[in-house]
């Protein structure tokens, strides 16, 4: 049967309150009546909750996250979603109006499972840190590539829903979802592109979760073989 919902928006949310509504706001301008934006809040114990409720709008899902970390809370999103594609978003970052629409078209002139485009990165003020996340990471597709020095960044990659069954459960294990997800769709779906176009400003500040900076050479060491045993026999 066609899924009836073309775009899922899958953001994962933790205590947010201080820029989640940016970037909703953002998304909302990129979304037609055929989107939804799925949100697995864990726990929030201050004001994000509330801000979610205020819009009122129907395309707005929220729901309980697993309390289990981030990348279950990711993965609580990513099932609960319903549409043909599905973007991946964090709380605290703006995207371009025209985020959406440019990745759709992407999508339908190849034949890819994974789309990743480039971001400004920039600091809680919204002033420019970086011009090119790409240039910082000398981010492209290749799976061994990708296992050794990770590109994949979540906020800035949508994926056909039919790898969701290799997605699917995200192993706790692992470093992070994202970089799994951009795996997975090498490996077992059709391939992964990433383009050039900045379409989201992505802001670095004291509370991401994520990190530029690089573990330890043995934590690096056991997160690998960690990854590529979880990806062997997954």
């Amino acid at each position: 049967m066609e899924n009836k919902v073309r775009c899922s928006i899958a953001m994962a949310t933790y205590n947010g309150e201080k820029y989640i509504k940016e970037q909703i706001d953002s998304i909302l301008i990129n979304l037609t009546e055929e989107d939804e934006i799925i949100i697995s809040d864990d726990g929030s114990t201050d004001k994000t909750i509330e801000i979610i409720k205020n819009y009122n709008d129907k395309r707005i899902k929220l729901i309980n996250g697993p309390k289990k970390g981030v990348k279950q809370n990711f993965s609580n999103a990513i099932k609960n979603s319903n549409g043909k594609y599905i973007f991946l978003s964090d709380q605290d970052d703006i995207w371009k109006k025209n985020k959406i629409e440019k990745t759709l078209n992407i999508f339908k002139q190849n034949k890819c499972s994974v789309i990743v485009h480039d971001a400004v990165v920039v600091n809680s003020n919204l002033e420019v840190m970086n011009e090119s996340f790409f240039n910082l990471r000398n981010s492209k597709k290749g799976i061994i590539k990708n296992i050794y020095k990770n590109s994949y960044i979540g906020c800035c990659m949508a994926f056909k829903s039919d790898i969701k069954k290799n997605i699917l459960p995200i192993p706790n294990s692992i470093e992070m979802h994202d970089q799994w997800i951009g795996l997975i769709g090498e490996i077992k779906g059709n391939g992964s592109i990433f383009i050039e176009d900045k379409l989201i400003k992505y802001r670095r500040h004291d509370n991401n979760v994520s990190m530029l900076s690089p573990y330890s050479i043995p934590k690096r060491i056991k997160n690998r073989l960690i990854l590529i045993f979880k990806i062997m026999f997954h």
